[in-house]
């Protein structure tokens, strides 16, 4: 089956698609319209759904091809919005002040129902399942825990799952491949150091926890520089430092917030430790006290390397090699996909959406980002090519 010419007879409902939920944006969990929209489509074309981690959504193809014993792929996308203002001016701009489909999660849902449109009407040839996941809250929380706690991964059980992410960096008709590690791990941490205040004139009669700030952050970026290999990206970061009311005095306390992202479970236990004596014998050797939270946020994404073969070898005879782009670095990004690539085999793709004569440049998470829409069709057809492949040929 050729699923380029599959998905261009679609074409044309898939800008419409992406087009409402892109004029349409909702945040985290409340996606009440997007996951009504999202259903709407599902029951019009007859595949059983139902909902997951509030409104998420699970949709199944049963292949009714030699499955008695067959396998189960699952094709996952995110579903929700960014607090962002958008400053394009096409006339499907964000309809919602404040709020933007920035990341590309609008074409997301889009290319996988497009995929479940045609995987639907060829089910007769499929040999196994094919899952449809929904997910929530990919931008803060993350719902795919929950959508794993309350079995998305069962009934019928999940052998492997493939997911994707546009990349304005990439040429539309193009997608990139990272094998192994392709994402990082996320651990917030917030470092609230306490002090003594007094007048800025008299500094000794004080403790001052801006200084004891001041040190702690130089010290933490030699954890990087100097305690981690070069060679594992790594990165400690500080967002936020707030502290003190006044020029002419000293604080009680000051409060730092950040986050590190790392590339394996070791650098990733790691840093957290390190973190915390670093912190504690720094704020102490000034004589100040500290206290500590650290939070446990999304983990590596893994490719694994099966999925990855697999995934190449059909992406090559569906696209052409020089399509089809090996990614020699990871991101230091993150990604709640990630927490399925923990519990199945799993291949996560980059997307080419960008296009430089279209002016398809500004990065995603910013107020200007946008797609070339021809990347939907090239996302179904490759979907759709590795479903197929992976339960009929494997």
């Amino acid at each position: 089956m050729n699923f380029i010419q599959e998905a261009k007879k679609i074409s044309e409902e898939l800008i419409h698609i992406r087009r409402e939920f892109h004029e349409n944006p909702e945040l985290d969990f409340d996606l009440h319209k997007t996951s009504d929209r999202i259903k709407n489509f599902l029951r019009n074309e007859n595949i059983e759904f139902y909902s997951c981690a509030g409104t998420g959504v699970v949709a199944t193809i049963y292949g009714e091809r030699d499955n008695n014993n067959g396998k189960t792929i699952a094709i996952r996308c995110d579903m929700d919005a960014l607090p962002l203002e958008e400053k394009n001016s096409h006339c499907y701009t964000s309809k919602i002040i404040g709020k933007m489909h920035a990341c590309g999660h609008d074409a997301h849902m889009t290319m996988v129902l497009g995929s479940a449109k045609i995987l639907n009407n060829n089910r007769k040839e499929l040999k196994g399942n094919v899952k449809f996941i929904f997910e929530p809250a990919e931008e803060t929380t993350g719902g795919a825990r929950i959508m794993i706690e309350e079995g998305a991964l069962e009934t019928p059980h999940v052998d492997a799952i493939i997911g994707c992410h546009v990349d304005e960096s990439l040429d539309v008709g193009t997608i990139g491949l990272k094998q192994g590690v392709a994402y990082a791990a996320s651990n917030p941490f917030s470092i609230t150091i306490y002090g003594k205040g007094a007048h800025g004139a008299s500094p000794h009669k004080g403790i001052d926890p801006i200084v004891i700030a001041s040190q702690v952050i130089s010290s933490l970026q030699l954890l990087v520089s100097r305690e981690t290999s070069p060679v594992s990206p790594g990165v400690i970061t500080i967002g936020t430092i707030n502290g003190g009311t006044a020029a002419n005095i000293i604080p009680d306390k000051v409060t730092i917030t950040g986050i590190i992202r790392t590339m394996n479970l070791e650098d990733r236990e790691y840093m957290k430790n390190r973190l915390k004596e670093v912190v504690t014998m720094q704020v102490e050797s000034l004589r100040g006290t500290c206290e500590i939270t650290i939070d446990e946020s999304y983990p590596c994404l893994y490719n694994n390397d099966n999925m990855y073969n697999i995934f190449y070898d059909n992406s090559v005879s569906l696209l052409g090699k020089d399509k089809v782009k090996i990614l020699r670095e990871p991101t230091m990004g993150v990604e709640s996909f990630a927490y399925f690539s923990l519990k199945v085999p799993a291949m996560f793709y980059q997307l080419g959406c960008g296009n430089l004569e279209k002016g398809i440049i500004y990065p995603l998470h910013s107020s200007k980002f946008d797609i070339d829409e021809e990347c939907l069709q090239v996302g179904v057809a490759v979907h759709c090519n590795m479903a197929v492949n992976y339960l009929n040929k494997l």
